[in-house]
């Protein structure tokens, strides 16, 4: 079974999501973090590229935010391109429709200064900006609505064709001209009246962005989704988790009413914590993030994974380790395999890792086995990873090839900076690499400086130390060669690249 646990303190909010008190997601929120995914904008358009069929779109944020072609609506797009055509409306609609479709591209659609209504989908990433929609959703717990996209989405989970089918009847009847739904799989067998009452709340909701866009200025925030606690009991309560438990009074109020209101039946799993130890080490969660951010993961074969994160992709690599087997090696590498693709689904959710991913499983001679293990890693993402991602067939080296949806920042760049000491390089230079560099420098400048006598050179104390032992000789050797004399002095307050030269005195 499943539980959702909250904590929250004056600095930070925490929830956590367990599955047999094994940690699946984690999410943090802060005064001072501004979550931009799902909000809405009142944008203008700064600049429009046709090269690339992108716009930039400011929206008040450091960053300008991209909007592609692919997330402007059909009819945007086709009202637009029919004003710039200045289509002659006594022509037959076939072919009216032919010749703006074919005649689409941004800068028919979007020019620079124009207003526009826009939603963020991606949080900015490194050195890119927000990503951007015009393919408005806005969700609910049974329901997402997209009020100009007139199409009806069921969830796949809802296996049943006749619940299907009455589902989507209720929605038609009920949804008004050109929009559209999501229904998500927690509609399944929920009474016609409550998906009723929620698709009214969030019409109800979109209404009230489309008053605030016309009064609102270029780069102002118009709406934006639920606070974190209330969201992820939006989108994780369900019938599997047991117990939905907070150390916080308020929020255990908060909640309960939330719950009451659209699905009443779990309210009595909303539990107040008030007791030592604190919840999240009662439940071994704060171990379990901090393990998170390491790259490798142990599995319980014996075997490993390491995970390495870069701005172009993510690779995993998968290690046998320990575990050696019996008799057969295929099977013990199977075995390894199996287990390994189970595990980075997990991490790939806990970790919110996007993007290109690219895992080099352990080389296997069957092709039947090549073929079981991409089977099971492909139901196990379809399974337990509520985002969307594509894999490729596993090829005779033991690739597999996969994206992922990105959403928001991954876990390691919410809680962790860039080492200033390796600059995310994952390394640092040897105390040989250093010593000889500032060498170098020294050099240059007593040469350029025409430098002679008695001098002092202070150098940090790491390379102080190498020089000494290691170096002796070749300072000499300066000396020498340079007709100077060298009094070396250590200091700890110096960089590794820094050096200082005076006149002895």
């Amino acid at each position: 079974m499943k539980k959702i646990l909250i904590n929250k303190n004056f600095w930070q909010t925490r929830v956590a999501i367990l599955d047999q008190n094994k940690l699946r997601d984690v999410y943090f929120d802060t005064h001072t973090k501004e979550d931009l995914e799902r909000c809405f904008f009142k944008g203008k358009v700064s600049k429009v590229l046709p090269g690339i069929q992108t716009a930039f779109v400011d929206i008040g944020q450091k960053k300008a935010g991209f909007l592609h072609i692919s997330e402007i609506d059909r009819a945007l797009a086709t009202e637009k391109t029919a004003e710039f055509l200045q289509v002659d409306d006594t022509q037959e609609q076939e072919f009216l429709d032919r010749k703006i479709k074919s005649a689409i591209s941004i800068e028919k659609i979007l020019t620079p200064g124009s207003e526009i209504l826009v939603q963020v989908i991606k949080e900015p990433v490194y050195e890119k900006g927000a990503k951007l929609t015009t393919c408005y959703t806005l969700p609910g717990k049974f329901l997402v609505l997209m009020p100009n996209i007139p199409q009806i989405g069921i969830s796949k989970k809802i296996e049943n064709k006749e619940e299907r089918m009455r589902l989507r009847e209720i929605l038609v009847k009920s949804l008004p001209p050109k929009m559209g739904v999501i229904i998500r799989t927690t509609a399944e067998d929920r009474k016609a009246k409550d998906l009723k009452r929620e698709l009214a709340f969030l019409i109800n909701i979109w209404k009230s962005i489309l008053k605030k866009f016309k009064k609102s200025k270029c780069g102002d925030k118009i709406h934006e989704d639920l606070p974190i606690t209330l969201r992820a009991v939006r989108d994780h309560l369900d019938d599997d988790v047991e117990a939905v438990i907070t150390d916080s009074k308020e929020d255990q109020k908060a909640i309960y009413k939330f719950v009451k209101n659209f699905t009443p039946e779990h309210a009595n799993k909303i539990k107040f914590y008030n007791s030592p130890p604190p919840l999240f080490d009662k439940f071994d969660v704060e171990k379990q993030i901090n393990k998170a951010l390491e790259k490798k993961v142990p599995l319980r074969s014996g075997g490993s994974l390491i995970i390495e994160v870069t701005e172009a992709m993510t690779v995993v690599d998968v290690n046998t380790g320990k575990f050696i087997g019996k008799d057969n090696p295929e099977e013990t590498i199977l075995k390894t395999n199996l287990e390994a693709a189970e595990e980075i689904v997990d991490q790939l959710r806990l970790r919110n890792i996007g993007g290109l991913i690219v895992i080099d499983f352990i080389d296997m001679a069957s092709h039947v086995n090549r073929q079981k293990l991409s089977r099971n890693l492909e139901k196990a993402l379809k399974e337990r990873d509520k985002f969307q991602s594509v894999t490729l067939k596993i090829s005779e080296f033991g690739l597999v090839q996969m994206t992922r949806k990105r959403s928001g920042k991954t876990l390691i760049q919410q809680l962790t900076n860039t080492c200033p000491t390796c600059n995310a390089n994952g390394f640092i230079k040897s105390d040989s690499t250093i010593s000889f560099e500032l060498l170098n420098n020294v050099k240059n400048e007593i040469v350029r400086q025409n430098i002679h006598g008695n001098i002092i050179l202070t150098v940090p104390e790491r390379v102080f130390e190498y020089l000494v032992h290691n170096e002796y000789q070749s300072l000499l050797k300066l000396e020498k060669k340079l007709q100077i004399k060298i009094i070396l002095e250590g200091d700890r307050k110096l960089k590794e690249t820094q050096f200082n030269i005076e006149k002895a005195k």
